[in-house]
């Protein structure tokens, strides 16, 4: 399952806002974020660079 590291994640309402900007990709069937490990994890054929976009205009860091 391809990730991302995501920085800016502190709790769980910031894991759900990066797994619902996710579901709006073309091609991310479903996502998971931990705040945690910093990371989200996503299924799908969608473009990284697209995942990437999502996660940023979320308000979040993405680390490519």
């Amino acid at each position: 399952m391809p990730s991302i590291d995501v920085e800016g994640m502190s709790c769980g309402h910031c894991e759900e806002t990066v797994e619902d900007a996710l579901a709006d990709v073309d091609g991310v069937t479903s996502a998971t974020a931990d705040n945690e490990s910093g990371e989200v994890s996503y299924e799908g054929d969608a473009d990284r660079d697209a995942v990437a976009a999502a996660v940023e205009d979320a308000g979040y860091t993405p680390q490519v």
